[in-house]
């Protein structure tokens, strides 16, 4: 048994067929899609980038910032057995769904991309991700900023430690603020 270690602990989790379980995932995302695509996932428009450009800049003073981007894991209690290797990593104790998001100051969540099979860190779900497809195809709104007298052509993307060092994302950092973390 790949979830519980006895029939008892086994037998509390609902059990469900490879073909039952695809439909319930492709019915949520359907339900998902009707009730929030027309308002808030779908891609920014040109009009959408300026805005929220202008409220990071106006509010964080981050000129070109397009928002957040950042991966979650959500435990998947239902998973199929037959699944469980596919979703499964060293470091959860149970199958997750990894679901990249990238959110504005507003919370607006414009981007959301779940994670396949085996996809079971931020890269992994990066390199399947359609989030740069129109960059790559040069259809992406073009907002032109400055930063330190450098004009830019395409926004940027905040984001953690393990993301690539690509020029649409600016890592996050600490400020030292006491001076025996000062490196000298």
């Amino acid at each position: 048994m790949a979830y519980g270690s006895t029939p008892d602990a086994f037998d509390e989790y609902l059990q469900m067929s490879e073909h039952t379980a695809r439909d319930a995932l492709f019915f949520f995302n359907m339900c998902i899609i009707e009730l929030y695509m027309p308002k808030y996932l779908r891609k920014p428009t040109l009009e959408d980038v300026v805005k929220i450009q202008q409220k990071h800049n106006n509010v964080h003073g981050f000129p070109g910032m397009l928002g957040s981007i950042d991966c979650m894991h959500w435990e998947w209690k239902n998973c199929p057995v037959s699944w469980q290797g596919q979703y499964g990593r060293g470091d959860k104790k149970y199958p997750t769904i990894m679901l990249e998001a990238v959110a504005s100051q507003d919370l607006w969540i414009w981007h959301a991309f779940y994670g396949m099979a085996g996809a079971n860190n931020d890269i992994n779900v990066l390199d399947n991700s359609p989030l740069f497809d129109d960059l790559l195809d040069d259809l992406a709104p073009v907002v032109p900023y400055v930063v330190n007298g450098v004009q830019y052509r395409n926004g940027y993307y905040l984001a953690d430690g393990i993301y690539p060092e690509w020029a649409s994302f600016v890592k996050s950092f600490t400020v030292a603020t006491d001076p025996k973390h000062y490196v000298l």
